[in-house]
């Protein structure tokens, strides 16, 4: 199926969107002052171990102390060393470890001691010395080419193993070497600071969204990438050129008056996938609740009739929301356990059809994931891999006038959105001035941590902008008048 993957570049934030036939499938949200931690390699410092829970605090440079359990240790995946972890780490210990989890809630980031670095084609496993292969490439005949034309361009002396990725069944003989190249590099900075850094440090971050973009979302069936933004648009090219050659010639630049997410209702699927509720096209919805331990999805007929028989409305119902539900997983980074309460059916054809549908709509998903049958209550109960806040967790915090019960964006986003409105209005109406009418959060926001942002489009739109705290507002009410 053919995708078109959209970038949104401001100074604060970098949103991109990967669209299939004209609506969203994946949002990825970074934020310059807080970007994710996975896959970013430390030299840490054991804190403490916890024998009864066979797990160590590591500190390694953030607020909070990261989590290491044993079965993280290389030594302990790998069935090499069987030790309890009191008898492998102690208090003190100096350790080179790698974030796998992203700090979630009140729990702190998770670490792995087997570093691995991703490559466009290939991922580098220094401990390792086998080579692996995606278990997406199925056809044992491809796999044993693709293993084959490695070990043919492994240098005599190379160290360390590899899993040649599913975008490797394509690449050349000299994009694979460009790959090893890039990974070794990067290995051999990483060796480097370990031995002169002091512990905590961090010795080896991730590339950034909008590079991330070309070396882990774009695909063959990518048509094109674009990109709002001059001095992105040129770093994701030359890392194309350098890196993603097919690609290169497919990142372009969007320079069009309207806002590229906004051209393409982006901004609507982002309210959308924040609110509990999502209509189907057949009258019936979804609701979707997000708690601390798992995420429950419940699927309602609504006004939908068919018009045969009430088994067959709940039938389409419920294939039309297996679909529905894959997406809303992707596009709101659902994790951890998920409870799926379809409609009941009686009849066992119905549940297999519906079962099967629901996991080839789930099949396109990047992230790995386990799903059961129906259990004898007639719920799915299905797991996804959690390794980066949800969407609602990056854009949203817990509202304190219901302690929790429900949520609202954060001052911080409404401040972004504020800034895309001013200058939407600016570039429709010639006014004489803006003024910002919002609640005092905001505009304390804007005069502290997002000042520089606010004068930035001030001295771009050429337009004097003042602000102006209106108590009766919520956090997320705003106003824009045109002097």
């Amino acid at each position: 199926m053919k995708e078109e993957i959209l970038v949104n570049v401001t100074p604060q934030e970098t949103r991109v969107a990967l669209m299939q036939q004209g609506s969203a499938q994946e949002l990825h949200v970074e934020r310059a002052g807080s970007r994710g931690l996975v896959g970013n390699i430390y030299i840490g410092v054991v804190s403490r171990v916890l024998p009864g829970m066979q797990s160590a605090f590591v500190q390694i440079g953030l607020d909070r102390t990261a989590f290491l359990h044993v079965g993280d240790l290389w030594g302990s995946r790998n069935g090499y060393d069987t030790r309890p972890i009191e008898k492998i780490l102690h208090d003190g210990d100096r350790l080179l470890v790698q974030v796998i989890k992203d700090p979630i809630g009140t729990k702190g980031a998770r670490l792995s001691t087997q570093v691995s670095i991703a490559g466009r084609f290939l991922v580098f496993l220094p401990q390792e010395s086998h080579i692996g292969i995606s278990q997406r490439i199925e056809d044992e005949t491809e796999r044993a080419q693709l293993r084959e034309k490695l070990q043919h361009l492994l240098p005599a002396d190379q160290v360390g193993g590899f899993i040649i990725r599913t975008m490797a069944e394509t690449a050349t003989d000299a994009e694979l070497r460009a790959d090893l190249d890039y990974l070794q590099r990067i290995w051999s900075g990483i060796q480097e600071k370990s031995r002169t850094k002091q512990a905590p440090a961090l010795l080896y971050q991730d590339l950034d969204l909008s590079l991330r973009v070309l070396r882990d979302l774009a695909t063959d069936s990518t048509q094109v990438v674009l990109v709002d933004s001059r001095e992105t648009y040129e770093q994701m090219r030359d890392f194309a050129r350098d890196y993603a050659l097919p690609f290169a010639d497919r990142v372009e630049h969007y320079t069009g008056d309207r806002p590229l997410f906004d051209l393409y209702g982006v901004e609507d699927e982002i309210e959308r996938a924040l609110g509990r509720r999502v209509d189907l096209k057949s009258g019936g919805y979804l609701i979707i609740d997000q708690t601390e331990a798992l995420t429950t999805v419940d699927v309602n007929t609504g006004g939908f009739v068919s018009g045969r028989s009430f088994d067959d409305t709940i039938f389409k119902t419920n294939l039309e929301a297996s679909q529905v539900i894959a997406r809303q997983l992707r596009l709101r980074n659902l994790g951890g356990i998920i409870i799926v309460d379809f409609i009941d059916m009686d009849n066992d054809t119905h549940r297999d059809a519906v079962l099967a549908e629901f996991r080839k709509a789930l099949a396109p998903d990047r992230t790995r994931m386990s799903i059961n049958g129906f259990t004898a209550l007639g719920l799915v109960e299905m797991t996804r891999k959690r390794t980066r806040e949800s969407l609602a967790h990056v854009l949203c915090e817990a509202c304190p006038t219901c302690q929790g019960r429900g949520e609202l964006k954060t001052a911080q986003t409404v401040c972004y959105e504020i800034l895309r409105e001013l200058l939407r209005e600016a570039r429709q109406y010639d006014a004489r001035e803006f003024r910002i009418l919002a609640s005092q959060k905001v505009i304390d926001m804007f005069l502290d941590e997002e000042s520089q942002g606010l004068a930035s489009l001030e001295e771009f739109i050429g337009k004097p902008i003042r602000l102006q705290v209106e108590s009766l507002y919520t956090q997320e009410q705003f106003d824009i008048v045109l002097v």
